[in-house]
């Protein structure tokens, strides 16, 4: 996408990780992963919860009373914004426009919900059923928040939700519909029945080594992928003099699929979002690429054969965060725009440890980020420091 600048306002997260950019990135100075084991249907498995200080953020949310019924991926959201629109020093007054997608939405809610009827013999229901589980209560819900009339979107685009939460934000302020956008994702996965999901496709993690998720190691012989809960969003506008990064490519693809959750070993959705969000930039001015690499062997295996053809030998050092928090789904592609924006804050690159050391040559000035999804779509997004930094 030519001639594309969009400035980062503002960021804010929670996760594994923290809930503050400064403990975020001792985090990823820290080489231990942020996974446990927790009885999941009867038996231990990997996951990535909060962090303590995240989880104290969402007690004192749930403190307030019309918030004490929504779903986690809700709340979640809700704390995101709240540290994002500070950061940027937005005043509410003034409005903003949100688009807060997730790939499952409120799970925990639906399973509880559903779990009622059915043990009633199908004949009761929570009359909060329907708005608790519905896709737009995570916009809608941190419209209500930051006290603001929207307009409010939520969508679902499965792993690459939050990225194209970001696409549609910069498609917007191009337009001129609005001058400001809150742009993320939240998921909050950790729930019996979309773990159950995961190792019904005989993709989750069994590991039992220092390193449970292999993400980006393509000599593992078997399927790594840990779920972790998450949600990041950003403060996005036309012009801003004080902005931490731009964004100055955006690309999505899709391909034709045999099933749900297959994809091809070229992974064609992603040459096609990294061919695009590369439009009017070289390759080689890319500095690092954080992959979706989500811990299995075809999508870590086809994303590096796709960064291969349109890189070529000149690949940049490639990294990601799916060893240490886990496959946050419609969250990842924000957090992984975070872990940009740090590493470019600071210039220093982080390594995944258990792979061969890359070494950083230059300043971290460009980064391309990737997400992918079941269904066949990707989305890359190209941000940059802003040199006054």
């Amino acid at each position: 996408m030519k001639n594309l600048k969009i400035a980062i306002s503002g960021y804010g997260s929670i996760s594994a990780l923290g809930t503050n950019s400064e403990s975020v990135w001792n985090q990823y100075l820290n080489k231990q992963h942020c996974f446990l084991r927790e009885n999941i249907i009867n038996k231990p498995e990997w996951v990535a919860r909060l962090s303590i200080e995240a989880k104290e953020l969402i007690t004192g949310l749930i403190k307030e009373k019309k918030y004490q019924q929504l779903d986690p991926s809700v709340l979640y959201a809700i704390a995101a914004s709240r540290i994002a629109v500070k950061q940027a020093g937005w005043n509410t007054a003034e409005g903003f426009a949100i688009n807060m997608g997730s790939s499952r939405g409120a799970t925990a809610c639906f399973e509880k919900y559903h779990s009622e009827f059915i043990e009633s013999g199908n004949q009761k229901v929570n009359p909060l059923t329907s708005p608790g589980t519905t896709l737009g209560n995570i916009a809608s819900w941190v419209a209500c928040d930051q006290n603001i009339s929207g307009p409010a979107i939520s969508h679902s685009a499965t792993c690459s939700t939050a990225l194209q939460s970001i696409a549609n934000a910069a498609a917007w302020l191009q337009a001129g519909f609005c001058t400001r956008f809150l742009a993320g994702g939240s998921e909050a996965p950790l729930t019996p029945f979309t773990i159950a999901q995961m190792k019904a496709l005989k993709i989750y993690s069994a590991l039992d080594q220092d390193y449970p998720c292999r993400s980006m190691d393509l000599k593992k012989e078997q399927n790594t992928l840990i779920l972790g809960e998450a949600a990041a969003c950003f403060c996005l506008e036309l012009n801003s003099e004080n902005a931490i990064g731009f964004i100055t490519g955006i690309g999505f693809g899709t391909e034709i699929i045999s099933h749900g959750a297959s994809l091809s070993e070229n992974a064609l959705c992603l040459q096609k979002s990294m061919q695009m969000a590369l439009e009017g930039h070289q390759p080689g001015s890319v500095d690092a690429v954080i992959m979706h690499s989500p811990g299995t062997m075809l999508g870590d295996s086809s994303e590096m054969t796709a960064i291969e053809i349109i890189f070529g030998k000149n690949k940049p050092l490639l990294t990601g965060n799916k060893w240490k928090i886990g496959h946050t789904f419609g969250a990842s592609g924000a957090m992984s725009l975070e872990m940009a924006l740090l590493m470019m804050q600071h210039d220093q690159f982080i390594q995944v440890p258990y792979l061969p050391l890359q070494k950083q040559s230059k300043s971290l000035q460009k980064i391309l980020i990737n997400a992918a999804g079941f269904g066949g779509t990707a989305f890359s997004i190209l941000v940059e420091n802003n040199p006054q930094n």
